[in-house]
């Protein structure tokens, strides 16, 4: 018969994995596949807008009040897309999809981690060789998406009117790549942790 911490610990096991395996879905329906939908088949759910940045404040029509105020796009505006063919509807998800699709990869190697927990298992070689690959697959989402960002705007825009204006400067995701620092750490720890383990296991 199960103790009382015994059955508690199963419990928050699996409510972990089924967190877990929760989000991965909701992420892949709602990041991934509607998005896909959106592009390639006959469903309207692609985003058509994009917010970009301006190299110059762009004065806005019919936004003057009492001849006094008058309101300006400083620094940021929204790029609309009116009847986007393929390619252009690509270009708008591409990196909101990139993320997503590594943002599933670490729900899935978190999932085959958390269900280590089952036998007690934490400190084992394979969780901080897991860890490490969240630790990079967390660093690629705060630095690819934001380059596909930039990248792909330049193309959206290139060659027409509003290219002059539009400028997206490369700009890191910092609490991702800190965050990334901070799992490769636990990961370091983790593998000492497996090295300690192994260490008293061959003491016995």
């Amino acid at each position: 018969m199960l103790d009382a911490s015994t059955w508690w610990s199963r419990v928050n096991n699996h409510v972990l994995e089924s967190a877990l395996g929760l989000a991965l879905l909701l992420v892949g329906l709602f990041k991934v596949l509607l998005p896909v939908l959106g592009v390639v088949g006959p469903l309207a759910l692609a985003s058509t807008t994009r917010t970009v940045g301006i190299d110059a404040d762009v004065p806005l029509p019919d936004t003057t009040a009492s001849g006094a105020v008058t309101l300006r796009a400083a620094g940021r505006a929204e790029l609309v897309f009116h009847s986007p063919g393929f390619g252009d509807r690509l270009l708008l998800i591409l990196p909101g999809l990139v993320g997503a699709v590594l943002l599933l990869v670490i729900f899935d190697v978190l999932i085959r981690l958390a269900r280590t927990f089952h036998a007690g298992d934490f400190f084992v070689p394979r969780n901080a060789r897991r860890l490490l690959v969240v630790s990079g697959l967390v660093f690629l989402i705060g630095t690819l998406p934001p380059a596909l960002d930039v990248l792909t705007t330049h193309l959206l825009v290139d060659g027409t009117p509003v290219g002059q204006v539009v400028h997206t400067p490369y700009s890191l995701d910092m609490v991702a790549v800190f965050g990334a620092l901070l799992i490769a750490a636990a990961a370091a720890a983790f593998r000492q942790g497996a090295r300690l383990r192994e260490d008293v296991e061959g003491l016995v």
